[in-house]
């Protein structure tokens, strides 16, 4: 199940580091912080876009619906990911679900501390608890996902399903 089918599902049932820090904005005050300077997935992943690398994590949305994380699945570096398909996985006490890379590209390096401390996704889903970072094929992909504005607008819908 991917984090947009179970976020789905739950709603129908009941910061990454810049140079400044992390910078939350106001643009959904009901149930989620979303990250000005992120593009975003309809399947719930982040990607904040720095030199030739790109940085792949889930939303505080999509780890706030899992509830608390247990365990992480991730590849390893130097494999490659490619859009809209699966790369991990998270358990949660609640669910286990897919994680879908939101653009195509070489795994350059991927986040070893959720291994040992999964709960950094709560925590910290957009500093700390990043997955991968993805040398992209083809960088033009990032403009098909949506901007802090629209995410938040796609969220607020879902939920309202």
């Amino acid at each position: 199940m991917s984090l947009r089918m179970w976020a789905s599902s739950t709603a129908n049932a009941l910061s990454l580091s810049s140079a400044a820090g992390p910078h939350f904005s106001p643009l959904s005050r009901c149930f989620s912080s979303v990250l000005d300077g992120l593009k975003y997935a309809n399947s719930h992943e982040w990607v904040k876009h720095e030199g030739p690398v790109v940085t792949i994590g889930i939303t505080h949305h999509a780890q706030d619906h899992l509830g608390e994380v247990v365990f992480v699945e991730l590849p390893e570096a130097g494999g490659s990911v490619t859009k809209a398909t699966g790369f991990g996985a998270v358990e949660s006490v609640k669910a286990t679900s897919d994680i879908n890379s939101p653009i195509s590209g070489e795994i350059v390096e991927v986040n070893s501390k959720l291994s040992k401390t999964p709960g950094l996704i709560n925590s910290s889903p957009y500093e700390h608890g990043w997955m991968i970072k993805v040398k992209p094929h083809d960088p033009s992909e990032l403009e098909f996902l949506m901007g802090p504005k629209e995410y938040t607008k796609f969220c607020e819908e879902e939920n309202a399903h």
